[in-house]
């Protein structure tokens, strides 16, 4: 079953190589797009076809992928994570793919690097087919602008570096660090921001040019007296939703790394097995140490078929599962985005109200027109301030509506093959263990035990018979050889010479019933060692 993302693998991360400029050290990955086959059927075109409402945000940004020519470009982590927070800015309420997080040590090692080139690929593919970002700007300049405009794109003033990409870099890449906080925290920082409390406590103050709006939304937040909309019951249903979906999906996500954790101590088990079991047939001959081996070397495949199935677990399901619990922070990022604009829009109304408050006291004022007129002019850029803020918040209200009621479509497509990958993985892991103990079974049995091809004392006794007619001879005891009589002999006879002593109790019958000698045993006559005593 396909993934969204597949629909765009003409878009390619390859090649990480790794770089140090002084003391700075990083790794950068190649960025391939190819040209679709049909640019008429392109994966974007497609996806946006039926989905996408039309682009009010950016009215100049045409498809990404309307230009066929191939591009390929170098981009460095910084430079994803700059994408990524250009989106949340661009289409702000939109649920934006989540990032692969930071590392701060190993980071530079074979199986990591190759990790994070696998994660940001899939990355960029789900922007390219998603139906709000496909045609954002951003995407665009990180595709196919050279080093110097990539460049002066990044430091362009307002596209970088704010408090607000402050924020959501803290909330998203290091998501996975927040995920070993308790419930209660989560549940307690979410409704903070629900608020109008920053979620990133540790975040940087705004730059200097964004001061003074910040601190009207703080105190519009702490005011609480927020603009309402008609949608409001409906958000608040939403923030009900995911707060539970999130709850539960963690639950099972543990469970699913505590599973395949467990196969992976089974694999080292099954191997620490066959190694005893091989050294333990070394030591034996013959037949018995070959089928000791032979275990030994099935249990060594088991092993390895363990280890097989339990990288395969993580990878199909433990992974998809992690995922999956990123993109229900994703929306609650979008949540929070619409908050945001909210928060404006409320700001923004307040300060219409207080320069409408100053322009009919300096009117009433003798005097005091010039004083009147800038009031006037400043009342005009808020009120034209606070109609944009009303569109914003309307455009990012609608867009999240659309982008929950698709989540929630694709949440029941995912997870139904998550689960039936997860099934199809435990019967094909089953068929392999069951084949190998199997193949083992018969080689196992075809290796005799050291006495079944034995000889006993006649000719016939494999069979139970004898030559004497069927009738078990006198110098024949059931169970016993002679070499054993013999020994009996011999053990009663030191016994008597050391101990020197007659025991008259003695019953020699039940030593004879005993060891099943009946009258084949003749024992010495003591009578005169006694009448010497």
């Amino acid at each position: 079953m396909n993934r969204p993302e597949d629909a765009a693998q003409f878009i390619t991360v390859s090649d990480p190589v790794q770089h140090s400029e002084g003391m700075n050290k990083y790794t950068s990955y190649r960025v391939d797009v190819r040209a679709p086959p049909t640019p008429a059927s392109s994966p974007s075109a497609t996806a946006t076809a039926s989905s996408a409402p039309p682009n009010t945000d950016n009215q100049d940004n045409g498809d990404v992928f309307q230009n066929t020519i191939s591009s390929a470009v170098l981009r460095r982590y910084s430079d994803f994570l700059w994408l990524y927070t250009r989106l949340h800015k661009e289409r702000a309420g939109a649920i934006i793919p989540p990032l692969p997080e930071k590392q701060a040590v190993s980071r530079f090692s074979s199986a990591f690097v190759e990790e994070r080139r696998r994660f940001l690929e899939k990355f960029v593919r789900r922007v390219a087919v998603h139906p709000e970002l496909y045609d954002a700007a951003s995407l665009d300049t990180f595709l196919r602008a050279d080093d110097a405009t990539f460049h002066a794109a990044k430091n362009v003033k307002g596209h970088g570096g704010d408090a607000n990409n402050a924020m959501i870099m803290s909330m998203s890449v290091n998501y996975n660090q927040n995920m070993a906080y308790s419930q209660n925290n989560t549940n307690m920082a979410y409704s903070q921001s629900q608020s109008g409390m920053p979620m990133g406590a540790t975040s940087p103050l705004p730059k200097k040019d964004g001061i003074k709006k910040w601190f009207a939304e703080a105190k519009t937040s702490i005011a609480g007296e927020l603009v309402r909309s008609p949608d409001d019951g409906l958000f608040v249903e939403i923030d009900r939703y995911t707060d539970g979906l999130e709850k539960q999906m963690k639950n099972v996500q543990l469970q699913a790394s505590a599973l395949v954790k467990k196969n992976k101590e089974i694999a080292n088990g099954l191997f620490e097995f066959g190694l005893a079991f091989n050294v333990l047939g070394q030591s034996e001959a013959d037949d018995l140490g070959k089928a000791l081996t032979k275990m030994g070397t099935a249990a060594d495949e088991l092993s390895s078929v363990s280890m097989v199935h339990s990288e395969r677990e993580m990878m199909q399901f433990e992974e998809p599962l992690k995922d999956y619990l990123k993109t229900i922070h994703a929306v609650k990022l979008a949540l929070q985005r619409r908050h945001e604009k909210r928060l404006t829009y409320t700001t923004c109304l307040a300060e219409v109200n207080t320069k409408r408050t100053n322009l009919a006291k300096f009117r009433a004022t003798p005097g005091a027109e010039a004083k009147a007129y800038g009031a006037e002019m400043s009342l005009k850029r808020g009120e034209s301030a606070a109609d944009a803020a009303r569109d914003a918040f309307a455009t990012v209200s609608q867009r999240v509506l659309r982008e929950v009621d698709r989540f929630k479509r694709e949440k029941g497509d995912e997870m139904r093959r998550v689960v039936l990958d997860y099934i199809t993985l435990q019967i094909e892991y089953n068929k392999k263990m069951e084949q190998v103990w199997a193949e083992l079974l018969p080689k196992l049995e075809s290796i005799q035990a050291p006495g079944d091809n034995g000889t006993s004392a006649s000719s016939g006794a494999g069979d139970g018979t004898y030559d004497n007619g069927g009738e078990i001879p006198n110098n024949v005891v059931t169970g016993e050889s002679e070499e054993v009589q013999d020994l009996s002999q011999q053990e009663q006879h030191q016994q008597h010479q050391t101990t020197n002593v007659y025991q008259p109790n003695m019953n020699m019958s039940v030593g004879h019933s005993m060891l099943g000698l009946g009258d084949s045993v003749q024992y010495r006559d003591n009578t005169n060692v006694i009448s010497g005593m």
